[in-house]
């Protein structure tokens, strides 16, 4: 099977799924992020901090290319993986891509929670937040709508199980 690449923004369920996912099917699941992290021995943030974005998002769009040569692997991207470089394209040629549509709300609801836990949103007021998520992803729309199935997130925290099911039925996934 080639690989599934979950995208989406952050907070709509990508590694929750792919885990679901991997315990349901015994697919292998690879955090793109922690995948990075692993090889460089360095947080993401850090990563960031000395290599600055576009380093980072060299080395990124590298482990990328890495972990899509894998068979039977769902791979959960990190929120910007698809806006940069061809990586939309690649992902699409040597995989199959899957967008987690996430409702706006849900995703401030999700981030609010965990804001503390990601650098980029830790400071922000709860406007501040909101009105991040609203810029953000209409800049990113663009590259997550090439994606090959949209598949709706929302309900991810009260039906993860039937979720998961859900998106291994419509993947048709062994």
């Amino acid at each position: 099977m080639r690989p599934i690449f979950l995208i989406g923004y952050m907070g709509c369920g990508k590694s929750t799924l792919g885990r679901m996912v991997s315990s349901l099917t015994g697919i292998d699941f690879i955090d793109l992020d922690n995948y990075i992290e692993g090889r460089y021995h360095a947080s993401v943030s850090q990563l960031f901090a000395e290599r600055g974005e576009h380093g980072f998002r060299d080395l990124e769009r590298a482990m990328l290319h890495e972990v899509g040569e894998f068979e039977d692997v769902i791979v959960a991207c990190g929120g910007g993986t698809p806006c940069f470089f061809d990586n939309m394209d690649w992902m699409n040629a040597h995989g199959t891509t899957v967008f987690l549509d996430t409702s706006t709300d849900k995703l401030f609801a999700r981030l609010k929670r965990g804001r503390h836990k990601r650098p980029l949103i830790a400071d922000k007021t709860d406007d501040e937040l909101r009105e991040f998520i609203i810029t953000a992803l209409d800049g990113r729309m663009p590259h997550y709508s090439k994606a090959a199935i949209v598949f709706k997130s929302d309900l991810m925290e009260s039906e993860k199980l039937a979720t998961g099911r859900r998106f291994v039925e419509e993947l048709n996934i062994h």
